[in-house]
């Protein structure tokens, strides 16, 4: 993709999408809009992104994606340590800013796969790395067995949390309690 002459004014139309996303959802976005508070061309635009999509895809990868920072430390509780990250990940997809984002990043996924591969490692990346580990750790301390595929789990919480974004609300603590349960009871050891 061609790279605007103006940095500066990229940058602006980059900003003005991320904005637009959280007040008003994707599905409200306009090129006019991006453009007039932008203060460039629609011409322009279209000669810098072929669609609203290839946009919002830039603005997301260069810009903060609702729980891209796994940060959280562990403990010998494995059950401890998914709850506290389901929690974590519920809670902060559950504000209006962070649904909206996650919201396109779904719709971004459907309709441009390989801008969806690359906003999904870019989001999934390091929440799936950190779960892994997490889980890896549990099958040498003996609390997972050691046939449980650590990434496919992993999917599972980064499918949990995209359902919540979908949903627009958190999970409640009964059941973040109950998901966790259910999971450990599949691949606890014998």
């Amino acid at each position: 993709m061609p790279r605007p002459r103006s940095e500066k004014a990229r940058q602006s139309v980059l900003a003005a999408m991320r904005r637009a996303l959280s007040a008003e959802g994707y599905d409200a976005v306009t090129i006019e809009g991006l453009a007039a508070e932008a203060d460039v061309s629609k011409q322009t635009i279209y000669r810098w992104w072929p669609s609203k999509a290839a946009i919002l895809g830039e603005a997301l990868l260069e810009g903060e994606l609702p729980g891209a920072d796994v940060s959280l430390p562990t403990t010998d509780d494995l059950a401890r340590d998914l709850r506290a990250w389901v929690k974590q990940m519920t809670t902060h997809v559950g504000s209006a800013e962070n649904t909206a984002l996650a919201r396109a990043l779904i719709a971004i996924t459907a309709t441009d796969p390989q801008l969806g591969e690359a906003l999904n490692q870019r989001l999934a990346g390091p929440i799936i790395a950190w779960i892994v580990e997490r889980i890896e750790r549990a099958k040498v301390a003996g609390d997972v067995r050691a046939d449980a595929d650590a990434e496919v789990i992993a999917d599972q919480f980064v499918a949990m949390a995209s359902y919540a974004a979908l949903l627009g609300r958190p999970f409640t603590a009964e059941r973040v309690d109950a998901t966790v349960d259910v999971l450990l009871r599949g691949i606890a050891a014998a």
